[in-house]
């Protein structure tokens, strides 16, 4: 039986976690607040405290890296940060990964890295610091990378399904000029069985672009969502000049993958508004 570990049990890594305990893994995941340790253990996984403040804190960071594949989802809050305060967050994290078992790493970053460039972009477009239009997630990536040449890296479009339902955000707004841009999401369920495919498959050392393959444009999505979830309809404008954007490509983990998106289309994307009986989402 593998063992894995996951950094950030948040909206992805916790069900991600109990989707992959279900799978008849043994799964460790970190948390950054000891309330939250039942939440965890509830879903199949064996929970520790851990900050990375950028050091290692909370304890018992030799039992948690005490599996052969370790995934690092702990995305950068940069308004918050120095600029490259997840780099060495990263950076102090592969101190402790040295002295493990770990043989094995998936990082989840992110297309925030591709500058908008007007036209489709794939892996080869972004390869240093200099060319991204996020240039601390590059440096992770490359810090990964020199660190270890098993490290796959997902870098994932938005986020999307269940809770997170992008007209939400934008209900009853007004004079968005954005509508006609195409969208880059992907769903909570394609990625949790990407990484799945990945660990079944052996896919190591490699760089993917995770989407949707297919991109209708924001406009289109908001409006769908409107109607399903009986949001306030936001009101579209036509921008002075043309909106920058990018169309993501997934090609490169389609061919080495032969993965069947469950949702190809953000327009069928599966929601549901959460229960507000429910606790937070652990975090």
């Amino acid at each position: 039986m593998k063992t894995i570990s996951i950094i950030g049990c948040g909206w992805l890594g916790l069900p991600l976690g109990a989707y992959l305990s279900e799978k008849n893994y043994l799964v460790k995941g970190s948390t950054t607040t000891p309330e939250k340790l039942s939440k965890l253990q509830q879903n199949g996984i064996e929970p520790f405290v851990l900050k990375l403040n950028p050091e290692p804190e909370g304890g018992q960071l030799d039992k948690l890296l005490d599996s052969e594949i370790l995934i690092i989802n702990i995305p950068p809050r940069i308004s918050k940060q120095k600029t490259d305060a997840h780099v060495e967050q990263v950076a102090h994290l592969l101190k402790a990964v040295r002295m493990s078992a770990v043989k094995k790493i998936i990082y989840i970053s992110s297309t925030s890295v591709y500058p908008e460039l007007n036209r489709e972009v794939v892996e080869a477009d972004v390869q240093t610091p200099g060319e991204s239009a996020s240039p601390t997630m590059v440096k992770a990536e490359n810090l990964l990378k020199d660190f270890i040449p098993g490290v796959t890296i997902l870098r994932a479009a938005g986020l999307m399904g269940y809770d997170r339902i992008p007209a939400k955000y934008f209900a009853g707004w007004e004079g968005l000029t954005t509508g006609g841009i195409p969208v880059n999401y992907i769903h909570r369920d394609d990625i949790i069985r990407i990484i799945e495919t990945i660990i079944e498959q052996d896919i190591w050392g490699e760089t993917f672009n995770v989407v949707s393959p297919e991109h209708p444009v924001r406009r289109e999505v908001y409006l769908r969502n409107c109607e399903e979830f009986g949001f306030d309809v936001p009101e579209f404008s036509e921008p002075a000049t043309p909106q920058p954007f990018k169309v993501i490509n997934p090609d490169k983990w389609l061919e080495r993958s032969g993965y069947r998106f469950l949702f190809k289309n953000p327009l069928d994307f599966f929601y549901q508004l959460p229960d507000t009986t429910e606790p937070d989402t652990v975090i």
